[in-house]
Order: C-alpha cells, then sequence, then structure tokens
C-alpha cells in the first residue's frame, strides 16, 4: 500500500529524540495502551480460561493467510511488517498462504488473516471461529450466525489448547488501478490490526477537536453507521480519525515489548522499565525508524498525515 523502496540509498527523515515533554506524553499513552484488564466482546465465553497477556507471545508464531489472496499491495505491507517483527523481536514471521479455509492452516502457534474484498464474508468468519474453538479449547458459545461488524477487526482468544488471534481485513478488489485513497485506506486498517495484535496494544480514544496524533493506537470516535464500507466518503472519513501508518511512539512501544523483562505487558512494572530505560528505547526506536526496508508502513509525521 503504497510508496515504494526502490534504492538501499532512500532514507526516512526519521523523528527527532524525544525529549522531556515527550517522556511524559509517551509514558501517558503507554498505560493507556497497554495497562488494562482484558475486556471480552465474545458474549459466553468461558471466562474461567486463565489469561496472560504478553506482548511478545507472538514472536516467531506463523502468519496464516486465508480468504482471498493477497493482492500486491496487501504483500507489500505484509513483507515490511515481517521484516519490522524480525528487526525487533528477533526471529521471524514466516507466511504462507492456506487457501479459503481456516482449516489449512493447520494447529500451532498461528495468527490467522482472512482476507477478503467487497460484502463482508460472514458465513466465512462464523467457519473461522468454529475452527478456532475446536482447535484451541476456547470455550466459544455455538450456534447462529456470526456478523462481521467492520472492515477489518483482530480478536485473541485464550483456550485450554493455547492461544489463538485472528484478524479479519478488506483488500482492493483485484483491480491493478487502485486510487491513491484507495491505497491509503486498505494501508491503514490492516496496519493498524497487525500493530494491535502483535504488541496487545488497545485503542486509545480521543476527544479533541483538534488532536495531534502520536500513536497508530489512538482514534477519534466517529459515527460512521450511515456510510457504505469502501466508498470514498468512508474511506477518507476513516483515515481522518488516526495516523494512516506506524508512527515513532509505536515503533518506540514494539521495542519496548520487545526488552521488557516482565511476565505480563500490561503490569504496572512494564511502565516502570520504559521509564527507567526511556534513552535507550528512543535511540533504538530512531534508528529502525530511520531504516528503509519498513517505510511501507511507516508514518514520519503522524500528525500531517491526516489533515
Amino acid at each position: 500500500m503504497w510508496l515504494r523502496v526502490i534504492s538501499c540509498l532512500i532514507v526516512l527523515a526519521g523523528p527527532a529524540p524525544a525529549g522531556a515533554d515527550d517522556k511524559a506524553r509517551y509514558l501517558d499513552l503507554a498505560k493507556s495502551g497497554w495497562i488494562y484488564e482484558l475486556r471480552t466482546t465474545m458474549l459466553g465465553r468461558d471466562l474461567s480460561i486463565p489469561v496472560r497477556i504478553n506482548g511478545r507471545d507472538l514472536s516467531g508464531a506463523a502468519l496464516c493467510l486465508v480468504g482471498d489472496p493477497p493482492n500486491g499491495q496487501t504483500t507489500a505491507v505484509l513483507d515490511a511488517f515481517r521484516a519490522l517483527a524480525h528487526h525487533v523481536f528477533g526471529k521471524p514471521l514466516p507466511m504462507r498462504y492456506a487457501g479459503p479455509d481456516a482449516s489449512g492452516c493447520g494447529p500451532g502457534r498461528t495468527v490467522m488473516l482472512r482476507l477478503y474484498s467487497g460484502f463482508p464474508p460472514n458465513a466465512a468468519f462464523t467457519r473461522d471461529m468454529a475452527w478456532l474453538d475446536t482447535s484451541y479449547g476456547l470455550g466459544l458459545p455455538r450456534g447462529g450466525l456470526l456478523a462481521v461488524g467492520s472492515p477489518a477487526f483482530a480478536q485473541t482468544f485464550f483456550g485450554r489448547l493455547g492461544t489463538a488471534t485472528h484478524l479479519m481485513v478488506q483488500q482492493a478488489e483485484p483491480d491493478p488501478a487502485s486510487t491513491a485513497l484507495e491505497e491509503a485506506y486498505f494501508r491503514s486498517i490492516l496496519v493498524e490490526e497487525l500493530f494491535q495484535s502483535f504488541t496487545f496494544g488497545m485503542d486509545v480514544l480521543l476527544f479533541s477537536r483538534e488532536p495531534v496524533f502520536l500513536s497508530k493506537l489512538q482514534e477519534i470516535p466517529l459515527n460512521l453507521r450511515r456510510l457504505e464500507w469502501g466508498s470514498p466518503a468512508f474511506m477518507s472519513t476513516l483515515l481522518r480519525t488516526n495516523p494512516r501508518a506506524l508512527c515513532a511512539f509505536d515503533v518506540f512501544m514494539m521495542h519496548a515489548v520487545a526488552e521488557a523483562p516482565v511476565e505480563q505487558t500490561n503490569d504496572p512494572a512494564f511502565l516502570d522499565f520504559i521509564d527507567a530505560r526511556f534513552d535507550r528505547l528512543d535511540a533504538m526506536a530512531a534508528d529502525t525508524f530511520a531504516d528503509p526496508r519498513f517505510a511501507e508502513i511507516l508514518a514520519p509525521d503522524c500528525a500531517a498525515a491526516i489533515r
């Protein structure tokens, strides 16, 4: 999705080193996005299954694509994110296309990503959940058709047989003549779901009329129910609700998640680690942000990117 790096000589203009004010903002935002108690959106889920949240848990997992095959821009985003994850966490993120059905993914430490274009695939989503429930002992409610409520979303379930992460993301129709708006939109929604899933960060709602974005997690809540998914009005409006790709803070937090010696990254001890190692993490993030391998999924100026 979208500006392609065509030479190893191209270098991103990275963010300036964070100062004392930035540190305070970073810590406040990290607290909002990572220090939380698990919320469930699946009514009837077996709440007796123990939950342990650590943003490193998916490092080294496999990414299994199902549904529509990835188009060119989707592949570019996935490859850039896989490279970034490998760089930060030190473990490769293998990826394969397993066909139309979830059963092609097989068991193990797998993140399932269902890609689709056009109308939301409610029946396929329902089958995905049933397969994950059986494979990982999730204790999900049975029966009925599950409805896809958003063009892109991600869910992680803690089961008796392991942890299962499921992403569903809309991509462009199989047409090579995508507009700049479509490219920006489909990049944005895919990057957001990947980042949240592989760090366990939560949405941070903003209610300021003129917000200054620091993170892909930040979001202005808007009611888009009257706009048709995939319409220019829907895409342009959604793009104004948060940055179009990862910010310097997001890369900083990936390094923090990877480095923190804590059992759970939703524990206040995680914030203590960030506070104590802030300068080192900031320097690591600046080096990573300047690496052209990741340009596809980075927003050098997050605030300017949505205006």
